[in-house]
């Protein structure tokens, strides 16, 4: 099977024609139509993935200070949950998307597939919630859903996948294995790794880094939640390292006083935590380990002696930073992961935009395994929280890949205005 990938060349094109198109100007030589996308969401309402990402591909959004429209179109949508503040019906009337019934009908119904992308947007909604704390989205059983047009059409196209690829670790890799199989693009992930960074960092391939540290605070449902993207954050980093990404040995799940006795062992760096808090706007005065009353970790081993952190410390800071070691360095580099905040939530202009460059190139713009690891690494995690610091060991963390030279995070300004 091969992908039906619009190129690069006629994406840029499809961007200057959609900018002209703006103004009222027609070109004779514009492509004859844009790229078609379909939208796989759980839910769309005010503020949700699906209102945030699919709403770009419809209204446009902001990059570098001026309008940007995506020179696709959002073909259909299909939405797995429909409640009272449902809007997704009022927006596909207003600009003329078929609002599907199924996920089969969005993708093309009976004629077979007919659009050129795939957003697979599940998260919020109401779904349950495990004795590990994992909302059961389902990631997994939609994304089969898409594999069968697939499979009956003879025909693929890419698929972007937000944020973790599923709850359950086996069901993420069948999905990294289906999309090999049948030779379609996959991409995952958070906004995290491309949104911007306070200072500007940007650490080379080979950097010789020997732990790396996150830490942010969030106390709204699920611990998944934001342990996800504080793990997505961290492996943008430590992926850089020397030798790329070599995959993990062991993951360990701390919460309340074993958090600290574990820094005290010297399992994580206190000396980074004061680095990554000093970048931190959010960081409240005082001692940490005596403003936080319930502190949570996820630790990693990596498979080359690399350790990796993200901590949970809801009173100490909300925002997420980062602090790494490096060899031959004397003080940790350290930065701050822009998140502008709702109702706009701008990292969001920073992911579309990278969904874009996928969509248009058929490559995602850093490996799915990225997202392969850090989903498996939440899971095991989880688990191992729910067991009182078991440390959890698998084959599946045998995750190895290189990092892109660019990974694609934006530079410059965060505002419309300089």
């Amino acid at each position: 099977m091969r992908n039906n990938v619009w190129t690069r060349r006629a994406w840029l094109q499809g961007a200057a024609g959609a900018a002209l198109g703006l103004a009222g100007v027609a070109r004779a030589d514009d492509p004859p139509r844009r790229p078609r996308v379909a939208a796989i969401n759980s839910i769309y309402r005010f503020r949700s993935h699906a209102y945030h990402i699919a709403g770009r591909f419809i209204y446009g959004y902001s990059r570098e200070g001026k309008h940007h429209q995506p020179p696709f179109e959002l073909a259909r949508m299909y939405n797995h949950q429909t409640p009272p503040d449902d809007m997704g019906p009022a927006v596909c009337a207003k600009h003329g998307i078929e609002l599907s019934k199924t996920v089969a009908e969005a993708l093309g119904g009976e004629k077979g597939l007919d659009v050129d992308a795939v957003l697979l947007i599940i998260e919020h909604g109401d779904y349950p919630v495990n004795e590990f704390g994992q909302i059961q989205y389902p990631r997994f059983e939609l994304f089969e859903e898409i594999v069968r047009v697939f499979r009956a059409s003879g025909k693929t196209c890419p698929v972007f996948v937000d944020k973790h690829l599923s709850y359950d670790h086996r069901k993420a890799a069948q999905m990294v294995q289906t999309a090999r199989d049948l030779g379609f693009s996959l991409m995952a992930g958070s906004s995290l790794p491309v949104t911007w960074r306070r200072p500007e960092i940007d650490p080379v391939l080979g950097t010789r880094f020997q732990q790396g540290l996150v830490a942010f605070g969030y106390d709204r449902g699920p611990a998944e939640i934001y342990l996800f993207h504080a793990l997505e954050a961290l492996q943008t980093m430590l992926e850089r390292r020397t030798g790329g990404e070599s995959g993990v040995k062991s993951v360990t799940g701390l919460r309340g006083e074993a958090v600290w006795r574990a820094g005290d062992d010297g399992m994580w760096s206190w000396d980074l935590l004061e680095a990554a808090l000093q970048r931190n706007p959010s960081r409240n005065y005082g001692e940490v380990r005596d403003q936080v009353k319930e502190p949570m970790a996820i630790l990693i081993e990596y498979q080359d002696g690399t350790r990796g952190a993200v901590l949970n410390l809801v009173e100490a800071v909300s925002e997420l930073s980062f602090a790494g070691s490096v060899q031959g360095r004397a003080e940790p580099l350290a930065t701050w992961f822009v998140l502008p905040p709702p109702p706009g939530a701008r990292f969001f202009d920073a992911l579309t935009w990278n969904i874009e460059r996928f969509f248009a190139e058929g490559k995602p713009p850093y490996p799915v395994e990225r997202t392969l690891l850090t989903s498996t690494v939440l899971d095991l995690g989880l688990h191992s929280l729910r067991e009182n610091g078991a440390t959890k060991s698998s084959p599946a963390l045998a995750i190895r890949y290189q990092a892109p030279k660019d990974d694609g995070h934006q530079r410059g300004r965060f505002t419309d205005a300089g």
